[in-house]
């Protein structure tokens, strides 16, 4: 069974997005351990890219501050290595195809087994095309987590009957951000994604407020939360570990037992 699983057994998951090396890699360290110790039951760490096409200026921004910082992958690496020391909780890498490609596929998915890293999201892989980094990931027990958006439609069964580790289903059409409403009719969305698998489901893109994540988390198997995080990132700098640690303390609170 997937280790991501875990992240999902004790209710609703709050699953925070991070940026590495934003504003540097001793902050984010800090930033995932407050992140864990206030509730967060599965990390994301995004591993910084020049191109991020399904991200919005927020996240943009956060990789061009940590890439001019001199973050690498193999930086990134060595972070998680850090953190697997004495933290379990889940956690999977987001980042782009380009990024796996150049650092060579094996190279990245053997690193990411002997690290401890559960799984993968890379948005920019249509789910046709997912056979260039599977069989990879199968041989290193790496989770290839999909991504089902507003416009899957008929792809919606298609890509639930093959899903592992969980699946991120996108709130909103456009890239990521924070909104103040979210209209796409997620409800018949996880409700096709039920018919086809037990794996959970997690409800990503525009969430910022402890109501919108409990809404989203009625629906699904969690929230996701980045734009938001990212922002309290930049405004704190090397005091954002323990701001983050407070916002992720509020929006599991909400999620678990309402506002």
């Amino acid at each position: 069974m997937s280790k991501i699983s875990k992240a999902f057994e004790q209710g609703k998951a709050f699953i925070p997005f991070i940026t590495c090396g934003d504003p540097d890699l001793s902050t984010t360290e800090q930033i995932v351990r407050e992140a864990v110790r206030n509730g967060a039951d599965l990390i994301e760490l995004g591993i910084p890219f020049s191109d991020p096409t399904a991200e919005g200026p927020v996240i943009q921004g956060a990789n061009i501050r940590a890439l001019a910082g001199g973050v690498t992958t193999d930086r990134v690496f060595d972070l998680v290595r850090s953190l697997r020391k004495d933290i379990s909780t889940p956690m999977v890498f987001m980042t782009y195809a380009n990024v796996v490609f150049s650092y060579g596929a094996e190279a990245f998915l053997s690193t990411c087994q002997e690290i401890g890293m559960d799984g993968i999201i890379l948005p920019d892989l249509p789910f046709e095309e997912k056979d260039e980094f599977q069989p990879l990931c199968k041989k290193y027990g790496v989770d290839l987590i999909s991504l089902i958006a507003p416009t899957s439609h008929e792809r919606i069964a298609m890509i639930a009957k093959e899903a592992e580790g969980f699946l991120y289903i996108v709130s909103s059409l456009g890239v990521t951000g924070t909104r103040s409403e979210i209209t796409t009719d997620l409800a018949s969305i996880v409700h096709v994604v039920r018919q086809y698998t037990d794996i959970p489901c997690a409800i990503g893109f525009g969430i910022s407020t402890p109501e919108q994540a409990k809404n989203m988390a009625q629906l699904s198997d969690g929230a996701i939360v980045g734009s938001a995080i990212i922002k309290l990132i930049e405004q704190h700098g090397p005091d954002a570990p323990e701001a983050v640690g407070a916002y992720v303390r509020r929006m599991k609170q909400a999620i678990s037992v309402g506002i």
